[in-house]
């Protein structure tokens, strides 16, 4: 049999991003050869970018000496003609070569997009909200519809460990998370409806100019803005009641008198239950339903009497504890018998 020419295996999941002016390049570097032997010795391996179909693949930095079977990694900064100007594709490519200098040809392309990165994002802000976490930043001048911006989120609390394993218990929040807000970024504003109260976020943004390449959308990314940290903290009251209404009852043939209430059932996801309030004329509100709030969206008042008119209001709480404002009055006078 014929010598082997020793020549590495060809890379064929090379991977480029940009952020900024920034392209990071990561690639496995084969174990072995075109002849299926193991190589034994480190491997040359030349990086080099082309902005168009048939061009020269000119040399990105000098070439690198790596072990057979590692991660290969490589970062440029672009040069200030590649960093200016319209977005564009630009490629990427790996090629290893033997001692002789001898390759099998250039890795897989990987695209990044040459041209002016987006402005970074200045004046980031987040607060707390019933909904959600509101994050604000300065819209750039110009920016058009094409840009969008991208919210990475980070979860910082520490897991707890289960204090009853076999529980059922909400399945646990991804460390990272990532938010796109597309043409509505010019506004300056998003909300991020995914979070837990009781837990601590931090966020920051980049805006993000996507590009059509071959049919595929490659990213364009601007740098990361500084981040932001907020405790998403529980200290919203439920939503107030409403549909409330009263009907009297007259004690008539052994009957009880009575005021029956009842109201549309609030659907906020912590609601613990209701509490009812009472007046007469002018007088102050007295809480007339149990400490521990209803359950049911009803209530029934046996301490009346006839011939009086009552004034009712219904609030909700929640499991914190934390009790709506009183909902519109619903009016009601007991008959005589």
């Amino acid at each position: 049999m014929p010598p082997s020419l020793n020549l590495p295996d060809r890379v064929a999941n090379l991977v480029a991003t940009r952020i900024g002016n920034q392209v990071a390049l990561t690639w496995t570097m084969p174990r072995r050869n075109t002849d299926k032997l193991f190589l034994k010795s480190d491997v040359a391996v030349r990086i080099c970018r082309k902005e168009t179909v048939g061009s020269v693949c000119k040399a990105a930095g000098a070439d690198l000496l790596l072990a057979p079977g590692v991660k290969g990694a490589f970062t440029e900064t672009l040069p200030p003609a590649l960093a200016a100007g319209s977005p564009r594709p630009l490629s990427y490519f790996v090629e290893l070569k033997n001692r002789n200098g001898r390759s099998v040809g250039q890795s897989n392309a990987a695209q990044v997009v040459a041209g002016e990165a987006p402005a970074p994002v200045d004046g980031l802000t987040a607060e707390v909200r019933k909904a959600g976490v509101v994050l604000r930043w300065t819209p750039a001048a110009g920016e058009t519809s094409a840009t969008a911006v991208r919210l990475h989120r980070k979860l910082l609390t520490q897991p707890t460990a289960k204090p009853h394993p076999g529980l059922l218990e909400p399945e646990p929040e991804p460390a990272e998370r990532n938010l796109l807000v597309e043409a509505g970024s010019r506004s300056g504003r998003a909300l991020d409806k995914e979070i837990r109260f009781g837990q601590v976020y931090e966020y920051r943004a980049q805006r993000v100019v996507r590009v059509t390449v071959d049919g595929q959308t490659v990213e364009l990314a601007g740098p990361l803005s500084a981040p932001v940290q907020v405790e998403a903290k529980d200290i919203f009251p439920p939503a107030v009641p409403t549909g409330l209404a009263a009907v009297a009852t007259a004690g008539e043939n052994g009957t009880e008198t009575a005021i029956d209430l009842s109201w549309q059932p609030v659907t906020d996801s912590d609601l613990a239950g209701y509490a009812v309030y009472r007046r007469e004329s002018e007088g102050e509100w007295q809480r007339i339903s149990p400490a521990q709030p209803l359950v049911p969206p009803a209530f029934h008042d046996p301490q009346v009497q006839p011939g009086h008119t009552y004034h009712y209001a219904v609030t909700a709480i929640d499991q914190g504890g934390h009790q709506s404002a009183r909902s519109a009055q619903a009016e009601e006078t007991v008959p005589n018998p």
